[in-house]
Parts: C-alpha cells; structure tokens; sequence
C-alpha cells in the first residue's frame, strides 16, 4: 500500500474518532456507488451529515475546502443520493454536507455546511 494511501486511512480513522467525541454517529465509511465515495456518513441526531476527509500532509497542497471542488460536490450529492434511496430516506431528510481537515499531526478541522446540495 502507497503512503498516501495509508496516511487518507489514517486521517479518516482521526476525523471519525474527532467526530464521535463530537457526538456524532458514524453509520457508514468509505460508502461507495458508481456515482462515486463518501469518506464518512454519520448522524448527529438532527441530520445525516456526509462528510469528506481531506487529510493534508503540507500546508503547500492548500486548504481542504480548495480541495472539495464544484466536480468533487457533485459526486458526493450524487452518490449521497444513492444511499438515500438504498436506506429508504424521503426527499425530506435533513443531510449537511461538511468538510474535516486532518493536519500532519492528525489535528482535525470541522467545518460545518461546507457546501450546499448539488442538483446536475
């Protein structure tokens, strides 16, 4: 296995063990269609929150926000949608799409409402 993919294993393994002591629920990791992948499915008693893992080993690869682009968003809300329709979820589900930031010394960033729903 690479080392970049050992340290994304990493990092989703600290944002999920970031978000439990969080309070949230995590349901599903690594939930994939043909669509695409979500890192983290969780729940946090309000909504379903579908969250992506950006793990950055130097500052220099930019922000994991910058890393999330309009493609990528896509991808997650269609693949999100899949697992709406697989789970028996209605169109009226509350779901949140976050972002956590994992730093070189597994230091973890949340930032809630990332992006909003992506309809293509």
């Amino acid at each position: 296995m690479d080392k970049r993919k050992v340290t994304g294993i990493l990092g989703e393994t600290a944002a999920a063990l970031f978000l439990q002591e969080n309070g949230v629920s995590i349901l599903e990791k690594n939930f994939r269609s043909r669509f695409g992948e979500i890192d983290l499915i969780g729940y946090d008693g309000e909504s379903y929150l579908v969250i992506e893992v950006k793990t950055r080993v130097w500052r220099s690869s930019g922000s994991a926000a910058e890393a999330v682009d309009y493609h990528k968003q896509v991808k997650i809300c269609r693949t999100f949608d899949y697992y709406r329709m697989k789970k028996r979820l209605n169109d009226f589900t509350p779901v949140r799409f976050d972002v956590v930031n994992v730093d070189q010394g597994f230091s973890c960033t949340w930032i809630k409402n990332a992006f909003e729903y992506l309809e293509r």
